[in-house]
């Protein structure tokens, strides 16, 4: 009888690990590299080496000190809620659209002002020493 909490507390502990592994970014978004980076599709973006490809996700906050979450994942797609130290908060869409590109929708509260708009990235390689 007393087998049976056990079990429940191994099921349970087993179910939310994998619920945390399953949350996480897709991955094209794993490990650094140059990133081109452009408000719409067709226009070419600026080149920027980016060790953390999560950064996409709170581009706005990039240069702030953030906490992110992946509140919903896939192998194609993910959502993540942020927030940042001294203020600051938003909510991103990512989809992957290759193995290489992604479209990000990102908005949220910047300097007290909200923002809303779409990102195209698209992994160009490995990062360049300049």
């Amino acid at each position: 009888m007393n087998s049976l909490p056990v079990l429940t507390r191994a099921w349970l502990c087993t179910t939310f690990a994998v619920a945390l592994v399953g949350a996480s970014l897709p991955p094209a978004m794993v490990g650094p590299g140059e990133w081109e980076i452009a408000n719409t599709p067709s226009v070419r973006g600026q080149k920027r080496c980016i060790m953390d490809p999560g950064l996409l996700m709170q581009w706005e906050h990039r240069q702030r000190q953030c906490s992110r979450t992946v509140t919903n994942s896939s192998l194609d797609r993910a959502e993540v809620s942020y927030t940042c130290a001294g203020g600051g908060f938003g909510t991103s869409r990512v989809e992957v659209l290759t193995p290489r590109s992604v479209k990000v929708n990102t908005q949220g509260i910047a300097d007290g002002l909200p923002f809303a708009y779409v990102l195209h990235a698209r992994r160009i390689g490995p990062c360049t020493t300049r």
